[in-house]
């Protein structure tokens, strides 16, 4: 062990992802020798500096009404290709099962009359909404794009924690994370051929694209957002922006006649494609909520005359319901014929009588979590409750079980983070971000966003909840492939391509401008 990770603990009851109990991890060495030349001060320093950077350009998240720098941790977290490649074929698979269910349950409900999975778990799921039966797009695609939350236990195996096709967040810090890792730290990304990042707004755009209307060849796509205020408005001018694509608020819709125009200086524009970053219920207010100024009134009848297409679907939601992900292996093997390639965390659903009974015999011992939660909120760690907080807990479980799901503890594994000046173990999550082009093919963004929970021991990542992040390498498999010139482009990071430039612009322009808003999409 070198002086980089003198006192560094070894052998712990963690996985940790990067030293073992007898070391640093032989497919990790080349990586930790890079730092080890760097040195301990040197890497105190570019950590310093990434901090400041953040600072500087107004790279910044949410946390309780206060806008405050969305730290980004100098060690990349490293994934070799074949651990990579099973998380990607997991992904597709969990995305296609999903597509899969969400047709069926607004359409004939084959899984009720099998009994996959009870009617009443769908029909009382908040995000299930009615008004979409019979609603179909024109590609097929409700889920264009997914985030699925993983993480490892001690045993070091990926298992899903909860899934996102709503309007998952979090892709803007994974671009923003490696092009200041590139510029940190080019010594050690240089000897890497790392997976490009950058393909994603592309790969979404022709998705998008891939979901207009039939009988559209060259379609307008639109990013739909709640305005400057929202939390992760600098994601959305962000996507806009590289995608070449305009970015509006619900003020600059407008629905007629099962259509749906852009305001412009020269009039109307039809709008064929909306990427909404816009919760339901405030995204069409002659159907859900009446109050709401976020939206645009008919969004919906446009939708359902086949003149527009919203991406995500409406409804989606109830797909991740945590209470609907308890029964996800058994709906890929009812819809897709496969057995899941990705483990789950076990889970007990307390609205069964004797789940519920053996859960409050136990709430001490497990995770307890809102079924329609996000962003780490609603959350109740046994172990680390007071006794106060389990007794709220077993009568809001009493009240409304089905509001709730049990989970046992898992130890999340940990990769080295630069805290006080030293590396330590802190706790880390995995987002990889699939996008859904239908016949254009599932594309899944190489590595992800990986979320790091700073102080010891804690194990909510979440951003919200004032975690961190980290770059994450996918390292290239020796295989020709038809991205390796682009690999070697990303090894290189003194050339500044032309989506750092669209980086730099946006986040000076989105500077002092990022507040949350209600009505906005769940935070990651």
């Amino acid at each position: 062990m070198s002086e980089l990770f003198d006192g560094y603990p070894r052998g712990q009851a963690v996985y940790d992802e990067m030293v073992g109990p007898d070391g640093v991890r032989p497919a990790l060495k080349s990586v930790a020798a890079e730092f080890d030349r760097l040195g301990l001060d040197e890497v105190r320093t570019r950590a310093d500096y990434l901090s400041s950077v953040y600072i500087d350009q107004g790279v910044t998240f949410d946390i309780g009404g206060e806008e405050r720098p969305f730290p980004l941790d100098i060690v990349p977290r490293v994934m070799q290709a074949a651990e990579f490649s099973h998380v990607e074929a997991g992904s597709r698979q969990r995305v296609r099962a999903m597509e899969a269910f969400l047709d069926d349950i607004y359409s004939e409900g084959r899984c009720f009359v099998d009994g996959v999975i009870p009617r009443h778990v769908v029909a009382s799921s908040p995000h299930f909404h009615r008004v979409m039966a019979g609603l179909t797009t024109a590609n097929g695609v409700r889920v264009h794009i997914a985030g699925i939350d993983l993480i490892r236990g001690d045993d070091g195996v990926y298992r899903v924690l909860e899934d996102n096709v709503r309007s998952p967040s979090g892709v803007s810090y994974v671009m923003t994370n490696r092009r200041a890792i590139n510029s940190a730290l080019p010594e050690v990304a240089g000897k890497h051929r790392i997976r490009p990042v950058e393909d994603y707004p592309s790969e979404l755009l022709k998705a998008l694209r891939a979901a207009a209307p039939s009988g559209i060849t060259d379609p307008t796509v639109v990013v739909l957002t709640p305005g400057v205020y929202n939390s992760a408005y600098f994601e959305h001018a962000l996507l806009a922006r590289m995608m070449g694509v305009e970015l509006v608020e619900g003020r600059d819709l407008v629905a007629h006649g099962g259509r749906v125009s852009l305001r412009t200086t020269r009039g109307l524009r039809p709008v064929h494609v909306i990427y909404r970053r816009i919760d339901d219920e405030f995204l069409d207010p002659a159907v859900f909520r009446a109050d709401s100024v976020l939206g645009c009134a008919g969004l919906l009848n446009a939708a359902r005359a086949g003149n527009v297409t919203i991406a995500n679907a409406v409804g989606n939601g109830v797909a991740d319901d945590k209470l609907v992900y308890s029964y996800l292996p058994d709906l890929m093997r009812f819809y897709l014929g496969e057995e899941p390639i990705l483990a789950q965390v076990d889970t007990w659903r307390l609205e069964e009588p004797d789940a519920r009974e053996e859960v409050l015999d136990r709430l001490d011992e497990l995770v307890v979590k809102p079924v329609d939660g996000s962003g780490g909120k609603g959350i109740v760690i046994g172990p680390r409750a007071t006794p106060e907080q389990l007794e709220k807990l077993r009568r809001l479980i009493i009240k409304d079980a089905r509001g709730w799901i049990a989970q046992p503890v898992v130890q999340l594994s940990t990769v080295p983070t630069m805290i006080d000046g030293q590396l330590r173990p802190r706790h880390v999550d995995l987002r990889p971000f699939v996008v859904n082009g239908g016949s254009e093919g599932i594309y899944v963004l190489p590595g992800g966003l990986t979320r790091v929970a700073l102080p010891e021991g804690e194990l909510i990542v979440n951003s919200s909840q004032g975690g961190g992040s980290k770059d994450t390498w996918v390292l290239a498999d020796s295989r020709p492939t038809r991205r390796r010139e682009q690999d070697r482009q990303v090894a290189r990071p003194s050339a500044v391509p032309l989506s750092d430039q669209i980086i730099d612009r946006v986040i000076r322009h989105q500077h002092e401008q990022q507040q949350q808003s209600r009505g906005g999409e769940a935070s990651c």
